[in-house]
């Protein structure tokens, strides 16, 4: 079994696009960079980044969380993960997003939680360097 830990997808929107994100409706997505943060603290911890990453490759059709109508549109790649384990920092590292001047996608992903969301608009599909010290801030 994996460790337990938080996670960062860097999702590719390669064309404008509207999606069915399941009980939040159609969502329109401009092409570009988003992250979406993420913890893996119950059973098979972080190898739920593999579950993802299979959603991404259409090796895997159910739609469970948001973010798999994210990673499963056609539209979109995987293009990144970070990983870390044995760190419960997903909402440290939304609010890093938000500190850092991102766009959040109202609502999405953060149904367990007091964030206003769990999935941001890059500037292009790497870190602000806000997000990339929550690690270090957190130690």
């Amino acid at each position: 079994m994996a460790e337990p830990g938080s996670y960062v997808l860097i999702i590719a929107v390669e064309e404008p696009t509207t999606i069915e994100v399941g009980a939040l409706g159609d969502r329109e997505f401009t092409a570009g960079g988003y992250a979406y943060v993420g913890s893996a603290f119950g059973p098979g911890g972080l190898s739920r980044v593999d579950r993802h990453r299979r959603v991404a490759s259409g090796d895997h059709d159910t739609r469970h969380w948001h973010i798999d109508y994210l990673l499963g549109a056609t539209a979109t790649r995987l293009a990144g993960v970070e990983t870390y384990p044995n760190e419960d920092i997903e909402c440290a590292l939304a609010t890093a997003f938000a500190d850092a001047g991102c766009e959040p996608e109202a609502a999405f992903g953060a149904s367990d939680c007091d964030c206003n969301s769990h999935l941001w608009e890059l500037d292009d599909l790497s870190l602000p360097k806000a997000v990339k010290t929550v690690s270090e801030e957190t130690a």
